[in-house]
């Protein structure tokens, strides 16, 4: 399943009914980026804008303005030119705007500067992503400005500047039966680049290589661009939670900590595994890799709709504290452990995150200062990890430089849960056989 122009035109029209009457929102469109010198980094659309209109041309404005007369839906967009597009590729133009993307009317980009004042006049309230994008927010102002030099001829300035993100960020929380067919593919294509990477492992490879192995194996099944670096740490580089060098060798003996995720149609999928390098966890790897692994398949047999979001996390501490004891990396009462945060330097970060079109996707955590509960269409991560830094004199030397996470991609269903991403092993005695025989 696809999501199709008809899709896009409904978000439209949802986020229309949600905008505050006489209102006019703006959404702009990402631009091309300088890598170096005259390269540009590969274009990926801004999310909200494609999300409202599925157009994948940079330095685009959708406007929208709910019960204008001539048309709610407004784009303003590169137009055709032959001579350019022999260099840069096709380009839809306002006509194919309107023709291909339903949008009620189009223009040509070169007119934003000089239309925009006349659209935004007698409009009581503007809604758009401020402080998000500063030369947006520089024309913004420009065009705010050449409305008020002309108040003394009759023009009206918005009185109220309002976040637009309450009202889209919220609709992108949600995912419909599209976007949850498409989130699964990435998922499914994630998980066997993983499946793939571990059986390709071998002690003396370089941690980019295993890199290359999964942006390769997601590229030949149709997802050419991850959703984010891929981490591939070897060893104590594990401990490294955003680490991305990605340039050390791999080293019998030691883990190895995938965390990789490919986008599909701008959606992203998230995973993280870690296994042996030689194939097999030795007995203190095994023991903490077991500890992270059960709170792991708990938080998410925990997570149903009405479930509020902390409660998924403050289990993961707990779980994660209880077995830090039971090990004898920390000592003393588990409450008081608790309390006091003495779980920090073995577990630094939270449970997880919501996932959608950003792999650290839109919505609010809290609402009115309480964790919000779990609905269904929700998709969040769930990666419980444990450190223990190399240079940790307090515990044991057997535990030193081990950095274990495993992440799945979870759907909030009316019943319960699905996970995204059951299809990549996780359990010790699958990642072992997976690795020694390829089954």
């Amino acid at each position: 399943m696809k999501i199709t122009q008809a899709d896009f035109k409904q978000r439209r029209q949802e986020l229309l009914a949600l905008l505050p009457q006489n209102s006019i929102a703006l959404i702009p469109a990402a631009s091309l980026k300088t890598r170096n010198r005259d390269a540009e980094y590969a274009f990926r659309q801004d999310s909200d804008f494609y999300y409202l209109t599925g157009f994948n041309e940079p330095d685009a404005v959708l406007v929208l303005m709910p019960g204008r007369l001539e048309g709610e839906s407004v784009m303003f967009c590169p137009p055709k030119d032959p001579a350019m597009e022999i260099w840069t590729g096709y380009r839809a133009g306002p006509d194919g705007c309107v023709n291909a993307l339903g949008m009620d009317q189009a223009f040509p980009l070169d007119q934003l500067d000089s239309q925009m004042p006349a659209l935004i006049n007698g409009r009581s309230v503007l809604c758009y992503s401020q402080g998000h994008d500063a030369p947006f927010d520089l024309r913004v102002n420009a065009w705010l400005e050449a409305l008020r030099l002309k108040v003394r001829q009759g023009a009206v300035v918005p009185q109220i500047v309002m976040m637009l993100d309450s009202w889209l960020h919220e609709m992108r929380l949600y995912k419909d039966e599209a976007e949850i067919a498409v989130m699964q593919r990435a998922a499914q294509i994630s998980a066997e680049a993983h499946s793939a990477a571990m059986m390709k492992c071998q002690p003396g490879m370089y941690e980019y290589q295993l890199e290359s192995f999964i942006q390769h194996y997601c590229a030949m099944s149709g997802a050419r661009f991850q959703a984010y670096s891929p981490i591939v740490g070897g060893g104590a580089n594990a401990c490294i939670l955003h680490y991305i060098d990605n340039n050390a060798e791999l080293k019998s003996g030691d883990l190895v900590l995938i965390d990789a995720g490919c986008e599909l149609d701008n959606y992203a999928s998230d995973i993280t595994r870690t296994f042996p390098v030689n194939g097999r966890f030795s007995e203190p790897q095994k023991a903490l890799y077991q500890v992270v692994l059960d709170t792991q398949i708990a938080c998410i047999e925990a997570m149903k709709p009405g479930v509020p979001w902390g409660e998924i996390h403050d289990l993961s501490v707990r779980l994660l504290t209880e077995g830090l004891l039971s090990l004898g990396l920390l000592k003393g009462d588990l409450e008081e452990l608790i309390a006091t945060e003495a779980y920090k330097p073995f577990y630094m970060h939270r449970i997880g995150h919501w996932l959608g079109m950003d792999v650290h996707d839109v919505g609010l955590y809290k609402q009115q200062g309480e964790w919000r509960p779990l609905q269904a269409g929700m998709v969040m991560t769930i990666e419980p990890g444990l450190y223990v830094a190399p240079d940790n004199m307090d515990v044991d030397p057997c535990w030193r430089g081990i950095g274990i996470r495993i992440e799945d991609d979870v759907l909030v269903t009316e019943t319960g849960h699905h996970v995204l991403t059951s299809a990549v092993p996780k359990t010790i005695e699958d990642i072992e056989t997976l690795m020694q025989t390829g089954a």
